[in-house]
């Protein structure tokens, strides 16, 4: 018989095992834990390894996966590459659905949650806005968060808004949202992540013996995580964690005692030490080095560490001489069995970096030397370069450190040149990225941008490495537009700071990194509470302050907080009065209040300032729009369309002014653009839907809402309008399911109660047509509408429902 074919990554893996010494008992504790009924006292759901760095933590998480995959679980690795828990979450889903087991319902969380972090700001400063008569989409509209799901955009065409009705709605919004103290959503992620992935671990773990989820570099990720995953493990806030759940992590330090008190009960600490010396002689023997002087002296400078003990055995020392103290003489003891100086003097060079390629080590090293590709394969080969899941090398740590001191200490001017050849290098990578994808009109906004982004804070890393004193202001700088995007980019700008305190022990970097750190460990309000720091001390120029002003006043706004966003706005505006986007950042805030001609004051002084802007046409027609004055909405988003034809959000709101109007099929043609040029434009798929409706076209609107749900699940507001669809199709049990489902997430929209009313009563379920506009009646005393149709149901009179809600 033919033999099963192997591939090349599971021989590696299994020589990876094979050649894997020590930790025995960590492994044993581990393995028969599987053998313990998850009833049993006995059983362990929480296992925390942690030691200092280079004792191998990571190595034994590799095994223990290796374990839990070889009794058939499902295996998920969280590192320090998670910026916040959206990004932890994501990476689980994503590694289940390699292993064959597609969390479905999480992924559509996972993209309702981008869609709704993107609407957020988007909705706020750019997007289309509220346009129906359901008090709560207007509130949203003037509180500005109704990109962030928490109250939906629906309802029937309508005219002019009650502005008295609007302003008390508001009030309302505003004075829940304070009385709560919470975050909408949209800021506080894991509110509507983690049940929808309590509930998707809860059906794998239905499916599989195991499900283990690891969480390796916790000493990084703790900050914003170690509350989340207590939360999860310990209370019923986000819903019931499947039994047969196993966690394990691994950072530096213990638990937190305060947070975790009890967890003996149900955790094992796993703290691990430097090898025994019988583990660090069984290493050497196995990479062949049983010379007992030599051992001997690589046991006592290597302190017994596995990632040193492994190093200095990989030299092939030949005798005690051979081996020196890898922290006075790093690199040159390391590599002692490396017969080429050149190579040697490369990988010291090759330590700046935090993460290596060929064009990173051509970089570090300069001209003149070995080529950069040969050279990078090579550094691959040695035992204290990583490459981690995504494909990424680096320089384990604790060989690092005493390479970057050793640069530093003897030759502070190569020190100083090699990361600014390395900053320059990324300076270049940030440009080119900037003439591919063309620059922002708002600088601060390429933060938004991935690759951008990645490259930036390589580029400012490299710098403050260079000259930490010259380079910190115009860093500081930066992190304003970091915080104005969200606290998980906040972090990896802050991540770019504490790397360099730490790398260069500079005083000033390090009281910057702590505070920073410290302030980004709350998940919702992190990025705000940078930008204090940065207002009350980072020494900003006048353009830096109007800056930061202006993102504090977005995420103040983001918040649920406008009034308060006003004041940071006045006093951008203050500052630079000449900032067109200061202008901007004002009226956006102005219009979500209610005050539409000071809104427009201030879009005609960033007219002034930017004449030719398609942005600022763009949002006086949306101004008018919002007005309900889509006839002077019009020659402003015609004039924006034409100074940018390929914005899908100046067409979105033509197609709805258009629609307005009554011009449905002028509004569909703008609507199919948009849709063309933005393909998971939710908001304007809504849009066409209606305007299908209105046309007569009930499959059609149907497809735009199945879609728009697709890309945006769980959102009320698309509910509601299937429902009106079905409702005016004559499908009325249909509508009602619908209009309840919309109801589950929203039990504040009342339009949907009046319209679920209409449907009811057309089932001839009066009396429960009856309860349900009490209801909306309940939710928004001046719902008129609603009104007159329970007048009209408790006289008998069914000839004048037709009109909807």
């Amino acid at each position: 018989m033919a033999r099963a074919r192997v591939s090349m990554q599971e021989l590696i893996r299994r020589r990876r095992r094979a050649a894997f010494v020590g930790r025995g008992e960590e492994l044993r504790l581990f393995r028969e834990n599987f053998d313990v009924p998850v009833d049993d006292d006995r059983h362990r759901f929480l296992f925390h390894v942690h030691g200092p760095a280079g004792v191998g933590k990571t190595s034994l998480v590799r095994e223990l996966a290796q374990l839990a995959r070889d009794r058939g679980a499902l295996v998920a690795h969280v590192d320090e590459g998670a910026a916040g828990i959206p990004e932890a979450i994501t990476g689980m889903a994503d590694q289940f659905a390699q292993q064959g087991r597609t969390l479905k319902a999480l992924e559509r969380a996972l993209a309702a949650h981008r869609q709704r972090s993107h609407e957020a700001v988007a909705a706020a400063l750019r997007e289309p806005g509220p346009d129906g008569p359901s008090t709560g989409s207007a509130v949203a509209a003037r509180a500005g968060v109704v990109g962030l799901g928490m109250v939906p955009v629906v309802g029937g065409f309508a005219g002019v808004l009650d502005a008295d009705r609007l302003a008390r709605g508001a009030d309302r919004l505003r004075s829940r949202l304070r009385g709560q103290e919470e975050a909408p959503p949209a800021l506080e992620p894991e509110r509507l992540l983690t049940p929808v992935l309590m509930a998707e671990l809860a059906e794998a773990a239905g499916a599989v013996p195991w499900v283990v989820l690891f969480f390796d570099t916790y000493e990084r990720t703790a900050p914003f995580l170690d509350r989340w995953l207590h939360a999860v493990m310990t209370s019923e806030r986000y819903g019931e964690l499947a039994a047969n759940v196993v966690v394990v992590t691994a950072g530096q330090r213990p638990l937190d005692p305060a947070r975790w008190e009890g967890a003996a009960h149900f955790a094992t600490e796993l703290p691990l030490r430097p090898f025994t010396e019988a583990e660090a002689r069984a290493l050497l023997a196995a990479k062949g080095l049983t010379d007992e002087p030599v051992v001997a002296e690589v046991l006592r400078l290597s302190g017994r560490l596995p990632v040193l003990v492994s190093t200095l055995a990989e030299s092939g020392p030949a005798g005690p001489s051979d081996v020196g103290d890898p922290s006075a003489t790093a690199v040159e003891r390391f590599l002692e069995g490396e017969p080429d100086p050149a190579r040697r003097t490369a990988a010291l060079a090759c330590a700046l970096p935090r993460r290596l390629d060929e064009e990173v080590v051509g970089a570090a090293t300069g001209e003149g030397g070995e080529d950069p590709a040969e050279l990078y394969a090579w550094l691959r080969a040695m035992p204290f370069v990583r490459t981690d899941r995504g494909g990424e090398s680096r320089y384990h740590g604790v060989v690092r450190a005493p390479m970057l001191r050793l640069r530093r200490s003897l030759t502070p001017e190569q020190w100083a040149a090699g990361h600014t050849r390395l900053a320059q290098l990324y300076g270049r990578r940030r440009t080119a990225l900037e003439e591919a994808e063309g620059s922002p009109p708002r600088p601060d906004d390429a933060w938004s941008r991935p690759a951008w982004r990645a490259a930036r804070v390589e580029e400012q890393y490299h710098r403050l490495c260079a000259r930490p004193r010259e380079a910190l202001p115009a860093v500081l700088r930066d992190g304003v537009g970091a915080c104005r995007v969200d606290t998980a980019v906040a972090r990896e700008w802050a991540r770019a700071v504490q790397d360099a305190a730490e790398d260069t022990d500079a005083r000033q970097l390090r009281a910057w990194a702590d505070d920073c750190g410290a302030a980004l460990a709350d998940e919702a309000q992190g990025a705000l509470r940078v930008l204090e720091l940065l207002l009350g001390r980072a020494g900003l120029d006048d353009a830096g302050r109007a800056a930061a002003h202006n993102a504090r006043g977005l995420r103040l706004f983001l918040l649920g907080r406008p009034r308060e966003a006003l004041g940071d706005h006045e006093r951008a505006i203050a500052l630079d009065p000449a900032d067109p986007w200061g202008h901007h950042d004002l009226a956006i805030t102005r219009r979500a209040l209610g005050e539409y001609e000071r809104a427009l004051e201030h879009l005609a002084h960033a007219a002034e300032l930017a004449p030719d802007a398609a942005w600022v046409a763009q949002q006086r027609g949306e101004t008018y729009r919002r007005m309900g004055r889509p006839a002077e909405a019009l020659p402003w988003l015609e004039r924006a369309h034409e100074l940018d034809p390929a914005e899908p959000v100046t067409l979105g709101s033509l197609g709805q002014a258009k629609c307005a109007l009554g011009r449905f099929r002028e509004a569909l043609d703008d609507l199919d653009r948009a849709i063309a040029l933005r393909p998971e434009y939710a908001w304007a798929l809504g849009r066409r839907a209606r305007v299908r409706h209105h046309l007569g076209d009930v499959p059609g609107a149907l497809a735009d809402l199945d879609r728009a749900e697709r890309l945006a699940p769980d959102v009320a507001g698309t509910l509601g309008e299937r429902g009106n669809v079905l409702r005016s199709a004559g499908r009325h049990e249909e509508a009602v399911v619908e209009f309840d489902r919309a109801l589950s997430l929203d039990p504040g929209y009342a339009w949907a109660c009046g319209s679920r009313a209409l449907s009811l009563e057309a089932l001839g379920r009066v009396t429960e047509a009856l309860a349900s506009l009490d209801e909306a009646l309940r939710i928004d005393p001046g719902y008129a509408w609603a009104r007159e149709q329970r007048e009209r149901m408790r006289a008998g009179d069914a000839g004048a429902s037709v009109s909807g809600g």
